[in-house]
């Protein structure tokens, strides 16, 4: 997939955003208000965390989903407004009211997202009292802002952009996410926002973006916990001109192919800065049985925090892959598998067949010294194939997260 030079939110037509610092956070050179606005109504749709406890403004969004229609949606970060109980939910549904009347929208055609620490009240009046500008600010140069303003503990803005044709109309889509700790999306904290110019129903918007989701955040983990805050959200105004996408014909599946190259791209962009991570690591599982046993098998050994050392310290101990494999709900036969390891300077099988292999270690270290690394799994056990992104777990970790209120 070819990306858009500095593409982002505001890449379709149509599309605005904005980003500022309200108060939220300490530090006032740090952004912690984001926009994103269609200059037209949008069909919409969303994903969200299966965590049982959800912040509030997941409750808020879906109930103005309900239409499968939005036309902008605000940001937080800072706070991730959950546990707040009813005083949550009014404040999520207060950012929603004031933006909408500073955009001249109904409340139901804004959306709300927020991010951070749980368990804080709110400053709503930092938010309310920054709406204003934040809505001045509003331009097709604002993605940047809008992408750097929902950052919490990651290192770099995560956006990006591409487009397609469709019957002769060209197509973009743009996407902005943030995510580095508490990530293991069930639809971490885990927020990603997409917009595209297509001309599609609401049901097929939203069948194509949880089919999709399935595919990209769903094989994400840094951490193995789901975040209470995670959600997807995509809004498509139509201003594209293509002929409009009422069934699931040809143009849908041109569509759905960009959103999952895309969404890929951006949910290993979350991998590769999960929290103190040094390395991205992609888990191939090949020839599974099944596909739910090929997803449990790649995720299982992405969360196992004994592989994750291990990649840190760049340490081939293919014993950790094994072990990981086998604690996972997949059924398999051991004595079938094969276990590689590779990255950009080589590859080298470690493991096969139920026994172990005699292997240079030098040139194994070699290969998992590099920032990416992919661990190769042949279960030899059937056609099916998943992978799954994750990170290592480093020392930086610990220190991110032991003082992260402070």
């Amino acid at each position: 997939m070819e990306l858009l030079n500095n593409g982002g939110v505001t890449s379709p037509k149509g599309f605005l955003a904005s980003g500022i610092h309200c108060g939220l956070k300490k530090n006032s050179l740090k952004m912690d208000l984001a926009l994103i606005y269609s200059e037209v109504p949008a069909a919409a749709a969303g994903v969200y965390t299966k965590n049982k406890v959800k912040g509030a403004p997941l409750y808020i969004t879906k109930e103005h989903l309900s239409n499968k229609m939005a036309q902008a949606i605000i940001i937080n970060s800072g706070n991730a407004n959950t546990c707040n109980g009813v005083d949550g939910l009014h404040k999520a549904k207060r950012m929603s009211q004031v933006q909408a009347k500073a955009l001249l929208l109904k409340t139901d055609e804004v959306l709300v997202a927020s991010t951070g620490v749980i368990g804080v009240p709110l400053n709503i009046n930092a938010i309310q009292s920054g709406i204003p500008r934040l809505t001045e600010k509003l331009s097709v140069n604002g993605g940047l802002d809008a992408a750097s303003a929902i950052m919490t503990t990651d290192t770099f803005k995560k956006h990006f952009a591409t487009q397609f044709m469709i019957d002769s109309k060209t197509i973009t889509i743009g996407a902005m996410a943030k995510g580095s700790g508490m990530i293991e999306p069930n639809m971490g904290t885990m927020l990603s926002f997409i917009t595209t110019d297509l001309n599609i129903s609401g049901e097929l918007l939203s069948e194509a973006l949880k089919e999709s989701v399935n595919l990209s955040y769903n094989r994400v983990s840094v951490d193995g916990d789901t975040s209470t805050n995670d959600m997807v959200l995509i809004m498509a105004n139509a201003l594209a001109l293509n002929p409009k996408i009422e069934n699931k014909n040809k143009d849908y599946y041109t569509f759905l192919k960009i959103l999952n190259e895309l969404n890929i791209i951006v949910a290993k962009s979350i991998a590769k800065d999960g929290e103190g991570a040094t390395k991205l690591i992609e888990c191939s599982i090949t020839n599974a049985k099944t596909v739910k046993d090929a997803e449990a098998l790649s995720k299982s050994v992405i969360n196992s925090s004994l592989v994750k050392t291990a990649m840190f310290g760049s340490d081939a101990n293919w014993g950790r892959v094994l072990c990981a494999l086998g604690y996972s709900t997949a059924t398999f036969d051991p004595n079938k598998v094969d276990v590689s390891f590779k990255s950009s300077v080589g590859e080298i099988k470690v493991f096969s067949k139920g026994g172990s292999l005699e292997f240079d270690e030098a040139h194994a270290k070699e290969i998992l010294l590099q920032p990416e690394i992919n661990i190769l799994v042949n279960m030899n056990d059937g056609d099916v194939s998943s992978v799954a992104w994750g990170c290592d777990l480093s020392y930086d970790y610990v220190k991110i997260n032991g003082d992260y209120r402070s």
